[in-house]
C-alpha cells in the first residue's frame, strides 16, 4: 500500500469575521486562490501534476457555493485537468478533505492532491445556509439537537468544569498564540493576503488579544444562557437527567473566535514527490471520522482520538504533541481529562480561542500547525482531533520522515 506524504501545508492568517476584520474585503475566491498561487509557487508545482483540489467548506452558499473550489483553480488559472470538489463535515471539513485527499494516494488511486478548507465568516456567517438540525422544531425535538455552545456548558457541568477552569484555557491559548507569535513560529506556514492591487492586506492573526487577563475575563457574560432558557436547557437535561441544571460558563471570551481563512496541504506519493522533486515532511499514519451521542455533540474527539491510536497501532505515549480544537474551552479540558495528557504537550501554540475558528478551514490549520512544531522540536509524531456538529469527532496521526 503506497504511503500519502505530507509535502506542504500553508495557510492564510486569520481575519476577524466580521465587516470590521482585516479580510471582509477579500472573496472567498481571492483567498483561496491566493492560497493556491502560494502553493504552486513555493513548490514549483506543474499545476497538471496535481490530481483534484478537496476542499471543506461549512457554509457553501453564495461566494462559497457552486464549488468554490473549482472556481478559484480557474480564477488562479490552474490547469483545467484539476476537477476540484467541495465537503461539508461541519467543523471536520478541512481535516476530512485531508484525510479522504490520503485514502485516495493510499489506495493508488490518485498521485498528488491538495487538500484544505476555506471559511469566510464575515462575509457568509455559520447557519447562513439553514438546515432542518438548525430550524425544523419536529427534528430538533426528535433528534435531541442542541446548539453547540449548550452542548459545550452541558460537557463542562457533567464534567465539573467550572467558569474559572474554562477562562484558564482561555488565557493560556492567547498567551501561547501571542508567544508562537513573537518567536516567529508560525512564519514558516503563513503566507501574507493581499488586495487587487498588491497591497498587503493581513499578514498575521487578528483575533489574538497578548494582553488578555482573567480579569477581564471573567467578566463577560455567559453567552448560552438565554437560548437555554428557551427550552434547549430542558432538551439537554432529558438526556443527562443526573443533571439538576445545565451551568452556563461559557462567554465570548472562552468560546472559539468566528474568523476567515483558508489552509492547504499538499500530499501525494512517493512517486509523485520524486517526480516533482518535493520533499516529504511527513506521512500519515491513521485517519479516523466517526460520531457520538448527538445531544452532547461535541464528545468526539476523545473516541476519534482512541480509534486512531488503535489503527495506527500506538499507545498515547507514542505520541509527542497534540491539536485540540479550542471550538470551546470545554473541548480541550475533557480531551486532556479523558486520556490523562500533560497540557503542556497539546496545544502548544495556543488554539481556535485565541486565534479563531474558520470552520472549514480549521482542521488543514491545526494539522500544518502540528507539523511545523514537530518539526520544530525535532519530535516524531502528533495527533490532530476535531469535534463537529451532531457527535462527529476526526482524528489524524502523522509521523515525521
Amino acid at each position: 500500500m503506497a504511503e500519502a506524504y505530507i509535502y506542504d501545508a500553508l495557510r492564510t492568517p486569520r481575519g476577524k469575521g466580521k465587516s470590521s476584520g482585516a479580510l471582509y474585503e477579500v472573496r472567498p475566491v481571492d483567498l483561496l486562490a491566493q492560497s493556491l498561487d502560494a502553493l504552486r509557487i513555493r513548490n514549483n508545482l506543474d499545476t497538471p501534476e496535481v490530481d483534484d483540489l478537496l476542499l471543506g467548506c461549512v457554509t457553501p452558499i453564495k461566494g462559497q457555493g457552486y464549488n468554490v473550489a473549482k472556481a478559484a483553480l480557474l480564477y488562479a488559472a490552474w490547469a483545467d485537468s484539476v476537477p476540484g470538489m467541495q465537503i461539508n463535515r461541519y467543523c471536520a471539513s478541512g481535516l476530512e478533505a485531508v484525510n479522504l485527499a490520503a485514502m485516495q494516494i493510499r489506495a493508488d488511486w490518485g498521485q498528488l492532491l491538495v487538500a484544505g478548507g476555506l471559511e469566510s465568516m464575515s462575509r457568509i456567517p455559520m447557519g447562513m445556509d439553514g438546515g432542518s438540525l438548525l430550524f425544523d422544531p419536529d427534528v430538533i425535538n426528535r433528534t435531541g439537537s442542541i446548539p453547540q455552545g449548550i452542548a459545550a456548558d452541558l460537557i463542562a457541568s457533567l464534567e465539573g468544569f467550572d467558569r474559572e477552569m474554562l477562562d484558564e484555557v482561555a488565557f493560556r491559548s492567547h498567551q501561547r498564540a501571542a508567544i508562537a507569535w513573537q518567536k516567529g513560529y508560525f512564519k514558516q506556514s503563513v503566507v501574507p493576503v493581499y488586495d487587487q492591487n498588491g497591497i498587503l492586506i493581513l499578514d498575521k492573526d487578528e483575533h489574538i488579544r497578548p494582553d488578555i487577563d482573567l480579569e477581564s475575563l471573567s467578566k463577560l457574560p455567559a453567552v448560552f444562557k438565554k437560548p437555554g432558557e428557551l427550552g434547549y436547557d430542558d432538551l439537554a437535561l432529558s438526556k443527562y437527567p443526573e443533571l439538576e441544571y445545565v451551568r452556563h460558563d461559557h462567554t465570548a471570551g472562552n468560546s472559539s473566535g468566528i474568523v476567515d481563512g483558508a489552509g492547504l496541504i499538499l500530499i501525494g506519493n512517493e512517486a509523485a514527490g520524486k517526480k516533482n522533486k518535493l520533499k516529504p515532511r511527513a506521512r500519515i499514519v491513521a485517519a479516523v471520522t466517526l460520531s457520538t451521542e448527538p445531544t452532547l455533540m461535541l464528545g468526539g474527539p476523545v473516541p476519534a482520538a482512541q480509534k486512531a491510536l488503535k489503527q495506527a497501532g500506538l499507545k498515547k505515549e507514542d505520541i509527542d504533541l497534540w491539536e485540540v480544537n479550542e471550538a470551546f474551552a470545554s473541548i480541550p479540558l475533557q480531551f486532556q481529562k479523558a486520556l490523562d495528557l500533560d497540557p503542556e504537550v497539546v496545544n502548544v501554540n495556543g488554539g481556535a480561542i485565541a486565534m479563531g475558528h474558520p470552520l472549514g478551514a480549521t482542521g488543514a490549520m491545526l494539522l500544518g500547525t502540528l507539523l511545523d512544531e514537530l518539526e520544530r522540536r525535532k519530535k516524531k509524531r502528533g495527533l490532530v482531533c476535531l469535534c463537529a456538529g451532531s457527535g462527529i469527532g476526526i482524528a489524524t496521526i502523522i509521523e515525521r520522515t
